[in-house]
């Protein structure tokens, strides 16, 4: 009788008893297999076949780590490494890269830590297999020093092992060294896999690379995993986040059967593009296909309807999912809400929904409503709403409340006020964190910070900015120095505008790019209103398409005007 079903797996252990010895073998470890393994099975019972079986060879033990490994459940992880400690057999070079995974997913850094000292004491460290399962483990600790030091000693590092520091640095905000590491992987003639092109993808969108983006959609091809699911998603998010949104679609289109991951990718990259209404409209789309939504899904409809300002569509689609799908809200759904309503200027209303939340509303969502207030210039709902977060212990060891703060004090002209915020950030350590943007030339990304020096065309950079600003000056600029929150004179305000990120970035992209070019900027925080009427001004007199990604969404200049249509 063939294993099927749990049903039957049951049927078949009830017949061991009668078998043969030599039969029984086979059709218990058949059965054991399938509990494991068999995405219907029961990992419970396979559990329970080794408890009552304690004498059973290394095979079953490893094939029960395998499949805690595979779990999402935490308990599993912890399981697996408690029942590592009394197994009979003794361990062998498959036991432990399972283990080392259960520790991974779990973030179990201490056992990570201590496998890894019984790994060298038994001799196994070496092992190639044992080798990756640690880089990988490593990397998801975020101890990327140790991983790259495992990486260098492997005399012939495989696809597994390159794979694993690259999505080791994509997680851990270094994606500029991941491509770096991609291209010498391709050097060495390493053939990549799904996994190596998602990871790189993953890379390219953080960073606004389009051109190796394209190359990486050209070797997919090539493998022919362009239309795994996976990669489908990875390749529509790279589009979407570099600016391609049509590119986005077009590989969305090419799929065939689409899952709910690679629905919602394309949902919110319409969403983030300001194509709103066909945001909502790929959601009707999804739903007629039977492809039922899922908490990111949710989050990317309320995500369209807070960029395009639809307060009434947003209230629908909060309460529909709820109804028609189960689906219960999150943090994050009320926060979009919050952001929808704060943003049309709805203050009062946004309060109170935070009021209202079945959920304790942490800093992001009053962080959300401040800035709002600060936007609309409702400084005394503002100063309000900062003392009732009780500042000091709202927000830790996050710097973007107490900036907030000072910002509102700024606005409101209490310097004394802002000094006190200023002061408590240097005494509990605290770094704004420096705005910073990128742009690809000729394959290469250029990173540029807040009046960068450092850059090796620095003073062509600031020779154009100059450049620019007086053509521009004749066009009616005036630079908005109400933006900078500091105690200097205007002059001095202007200054500090001029040498923003995004601004280096653009002068870069003047010189170093074709006329007609499309310019491609990526900004990690938020544009202010100076850089969003200097990119209008410049896409208008200079007849170049400027499209910014920052950290709300994306901006498409051209002729003068905005995707955003000035509401962002």
């Amino acid at each position: 009788m063939e294993v099927g079903s749990m049903g039957e797996a049951l049927q078949v252990h009830g017949q061991v008893v009668k078998l043969g010895i030599r039969e029984k073998e086979r059709k218990f470890c058949e059965v054991f297999t399938f509990a494991a393994l068999s995405p219907s099975g029961d990992l419970n019972y396979a559990r329970l076949l080794v408890a009552r079986n304690p004498s059973l060879n290394s095979y079953y033990y490893n094939t029960l780590f395998r499949a805690f490994s595979l779990s999402p459940n935490p308990a599993h992880h912890l399981h697996a490494l408690s029942l590592f400690l009394s197994m009979p057999p003794p361990p062998d070079n498959f036991t432990f890269p399972f283990l080392l995974k259960c520790c991974a997913r779990s973030n179990l850094a201490p056992q990570g830590r201590q496998l890894h000292a019984l790994l060298t004491k038994l001799g196994l460290a070496p092992d190639p297999y044992i080798r990756n399962a640690l880089i990988h483990m490593y990397s998801h600790f975020s101890d990327l020093g140790l991983a790259l030091a495992l990486f260098d000693t492997m005399p012939r590092p495989d696809v597994v092992s390159w794979t694993s520091v690259i999505h080791g640095l994509v997680n851990n905000d270094r994606p500029v060294e991941a491509l770096q590491f991609f291209h010498r992987m391709l050097e060495c003639g390493v053939q990549v896999n799904e996994a190596t092109v998602v990871s790189v993808l993953r890379a390219c969108a953080d960073l606004g690379a389009l051109t190796l983006g394209r190359k990486v959609h050209d070797i997919a091809q090539q493998l022919g995993i362009h239309s795994v699911f996976n990669v489908a998603t990875a390749l529509v998010d790279m589009y979407a986040k570099t600016g391609c949104i049509e590119s986005a679609r077009k590989v969305f289109d090419d799929v065939v059967h689409k899952d709910v991951v690679l629905w919602t990718a394309i949902i919110s990259g319409l969403a983030s593009h300001g194509l709103c209404r066909e945001a909502l409209r790929m959601f009707a789309h999804m739903e007629r296909s039977g492809v039922k939504p899922d908490e990111r899904t949710v989050t990317a409809l309320l995500t369209a309807c807070r960029n395009a300002g639809f307060i009434r569509q947003g209230y629908f689609f909060f309460s529909y999912v709820q109804s028609r799908y189960g689906i219960k809200p999150t943090i994050q759904h009320f926060g979009c809400l919050v952001d929808l309503l704060a943003r049309a200027g709805r203050l009062k209303e946004a309060e109170d929904l935070i009021n209202a939340m079945p959920v304790e509303p942490d800093a992001v969502l009053w962080r959300t409503l401040i800035w709002a207030c600060k936007v609309h210039g409702d400084v005394q709902r503002a100063e309000r709403l900062m003392k009732c977060l009780a500042l000091q212990d709202m927000c830790g060891g996050d710097s973007g409340s107490y900036i907030l703060a000072s910002n509102v004090y700024a606005l409101a002209g209490k310097w004394c006020h802002k000094a006190e915020v200023r002061e408590l950030m240097k005494k509990k350590g605290l770094v704004k964190p420096p705005g910073s943007s990128r742009i690809e030339v000729d394959g290469s990304v250029h990173e540029f910070m807040m009046g960068d020096y450092n850059h090796l065309e620095a003073e062509k950079i600031f020779a154009k900015l100059d450049q620019v600003v007086a053509r521009l000056g004749n066009e009616g600029y005036d630079p908005r120095v109400s933006e900078v929150f500091l105690e200097m004179n205007d002059e001095e305000k202007a200054v500090q505008l001029l040498h923003h990120s995004e601004k280096l970035a653009l002068a870069f992209g003047l010189i170093r790019t074709s006329e007609g070019s499309t310019i491609r900027i990526v900004k990690n925080l938020r544009s202010c209103e100076d850089c969003h009427e200097f990119m209008k001004l410049i896409s208008k007199i200079y007849q170049r398409d400027i499209i910014v990604r920052d950290r709300i969404r994306f901006h498409y200049f051209k002729n003068g005007t905005c995707s955003c249509k000035d509401y962002w």
